[in-house]
């Protein structure tokens, strides 16, 4: 922006005379709102949204439809509108910073923006010093906004009998330039994507990051998929493992690493994969046995980490609470679903059993009004039906999703106290070998000597290496916590706002059909 502008910044202070002539007054840090936004800069970070609520009757279109996602592309000239009138309304440019000790950029000057001759009055300025945590001036970086659209459609049953399977097609449209095209879709199998699953897995779990969990097998349901005849079970069951698919695949792309790993790339753009295979341990079940024997391997070790602060106990204990706490009312809601279908159902029967009274009355009023109720019946079960979709996709499938994904977040944790204890190990070991070397130079063996020193220094750089994996893996899950704890309240009250507009749009739809059937009521004789 100084570029442009052809103004060099203010010189850094000399001396204590200059620096007390520097104005150093910047705008208040309060200024700012809630969604991490920078006035300076006019970035704002926006994840991944589902769209809005499907339309009436139509439980399936918010499922099927595109999510839009922003990600995040630093290497990109482009601004969008938005950032450009950001951009346009800051008066102060603050270039001056400093790290402390603690990991902060303390901003200790301002440089006046020669691109605006707007002139900032002085109420408005204040001497202080504005301090950041890395992790907020991170989020607050500038950075351009790209799109990135995911869909899973048009599940197709290939082959017969026993070796059928089911096939989705996976459509993409994004403005990335890591893609080579713009708009592109391929055809993916189950097992391709637990494949994808399996091979992020095994490269970034270890870094400490929280890989979204695919969606669980389902051995009766495939089964009647693949020799049972078309029902409506069988339709249910291929468009929950569609809608599954298609969040698993955005819960991926939404994720800054796993977006920039090859195997995802290839996923969405390469036409023909290899087949996977060995991915039977990444059923449901299977996936949380897994999980639940890492914990408990990890609950029955002696070592406990000397932590400097209780961060990472105290969220462990939350996140551990939390799951159980979403098991009970994805339990509750599940009961709802049913308890609704089962309301469906005795609707139906109570409406073909008053039409079938209405037939045979022989009061004429009191025939039409029954047959009347017999419609009104009909479009009540239309209506329980619909919210009975509505509870188990968008309210049943959130808290499911999100009971595995606190199962991934464990085992982030887990992954860093295994990291920790190779540390402590290692280290163990170092000492063992300082000993040894003591003990050669009191039997005054020096043909031993050399040997001894070459062992310590392999260990002593074995050391310092864990020592830096475990800092880098610390830091990974301090990050992707605090991403998740985010993306979880956004998700939450996106789906818990739409689910009550279902319930007030089914609701306002049932009094209307017994408003229009009270005058039919009241015309009996």
């Amino acid at each position: 922006m100084s570029g442009s502008c052809g103004r060099n910044p203010p010189p850094f202070p000399d001396n204590e005379d200059q620096e007390a002539e520097l104005d150093t007054r910047v705008l208040d840090s309060d200024e700012d709102d809630d969604e991490g936004e920078d006035i300076f800069t006019g970035a704002r970070s926006k994840p991944i949204t589902p769209t809005s609520a499907p339309d009436e009757g139509d439980i399936f279109s918010e499922e099927g439809s595109y999510i839009r996602s922003n990600v995040h592309h630093a290497t990109n000239g482009l601004h969008s509108d938005e950032e450009l009138d950001l951009f346009t309304e800051a008066t102060v440019e603050l270039t001056l910073t400093n790290t402390t000790s603690q990991g902060r950029r303390e901003i200790i000057g301002p440089t006046a923006s020669a691109c605006n001759t707007t002139h900032v009055p002085n109420s408005i300025l204040k001497p202080s010093v504005v301090t950041k945590t890395m992790e907020e001036l991170e989020e607050e970086e500038s950075g351009d906004q790209f799109e990135l659209n995911i869909a899973v459609t048009n599940p197709e049953k290939i082959g017969d009998g026993m070796n059928a399977y089911m096939s989705y097609k996976v459509s993409t449209q994004t403005t990335l330039p890591m893609f080579l095209n713009k708009t592109f879709s391929v055809r993916r199998r189950f097992s391709d994507f637990l494949g994808l699953y399996e091979k992020i897995s095994a490269k970034h779990s270890l870094l400490g990051c929280i890989i979204p969990p695919p969606p669980q097998k389902s051995v009766v349901g495939m089964t009647k998929v693949k020799v049972g005849k078309e029902d409506s079970s069988s339709a249910e069951f291929v468009e929950k493992r569609r809608a599954a698919l298609e969040r698993y695949l955005q819960r991926v792309v939404a994720h800054p690493s796993l977006l920039q790993d090859p195997d995802v790339r290839e996923f969405l753009e390469r036409d023909e994969l290899p087949r996977a295979v060995n991915t039977q341990t990444l059923s449901g079940p299977g996936l949380l046995k897994m999980i639940n024997r890492a914990s408990d391997a990890v609950n029955k070790m002696t070592i406990k980490i000397n932590e400097s602060d209780n961060w990472f106990e105290s969220k462990l204990q939350e996140v551990e609470n939390e799951e159980q706490l979403l098991r009970r009312l994805h339990a509750a809601v599940d009961s709802l679903v049913n308890h609704r279908k089962e309301l469906c159902s005795n609707t139906a029967v109570f409406s073909k059993s008053v039409a079938m009274l209405g037939s045979v009355e022989e009061n004429s009023a009191l025939s039409r009004a029954l047959s009347q109720l017999a419609e009104v019946e009909d479009k009540m079960e239309q209506l329980h039906q619909q919210q009975a979709f509505s509870d188990f996709f968008i309210l049943a499938e959130l808290l499911a999703d999100y009971v595995r994904l606190l199962g991934a977040v464990r085992c982030c944790f887990e992954q860093r106290m295994k990291v920790w204890q190779r540390l402590q190990e290692a280290q163990s070991t170092l000492q063992k070998k300082r000993e040894a070397e003591a003990k050669l130079l009191w039997a005054n063996k020096p043909e031993k000597l050399q040997q001894a020193k070459d062992d310590i220094n392999e260990w002593e750089s074995k050391v310092s290496q864990y020592e830096r994996d475990f800092e880098r893996v610390t830091c990974t899950v301090r990050k992707e916590v605090l991403r998740f704890e985010k993306e979880k309240a956004r998700d939450f009250k996106q789906h818990i706002v739409k689910y009550l507009e279902s319930l007030l749009h089914t609701q306002h739809r049932l009094v209307k059909c017994w408003e229009a059937f009270l005058p039919e009521a009241k015309a009996i004789a």
